[in-house]
């Protein structure tokens, strides 16, 4: 099994859809095992300035992690069917153990 970590900004689109919306939607429709999406307290990128959308008066937008499991062959065929729609953002792929 092998897991995928994929890091967006939230204020991304797909069209008329939010990045974010888009991505779960296509992992579903992909049949994956399980996905989770994640909402950051601060972060930051290649730019190295902080984002903290939590603090008073801030107008920046959190970042996002997706990660989803299934089979390694799976995951990558998914990451690569994704990449044509998607430009940008991080993808990470792990080798897991399920206990």
């Amino acid at each position: 099994m092998v897991k995928a970590e994929i890091y967006i900004d939230q204020e991304r689109y797909m069209g008329d859809q939010s990045l974010h919306d888009f991505v779960m939607q296509f992992l579903l429709e992909q049949g994956i095992a399980g996905a989770t999406s994640f909402r950051a307290h601060a972060a930051f990128g290649r730019h190295h300035r902080i984002k903290r959308p939590h603090e008073l008066f801030s107008f920046d937008e959190p970042s996002l992690m997706i990660t989803f499991i299934d089979e390694d062959e799976k995951v990558r065929e998914t990451v690569k069917k994704l990449r044509t729609y998607m430009e940008g953002g991080l993808i990470i792929i792990h080798k897991i153990e399920i206990l």
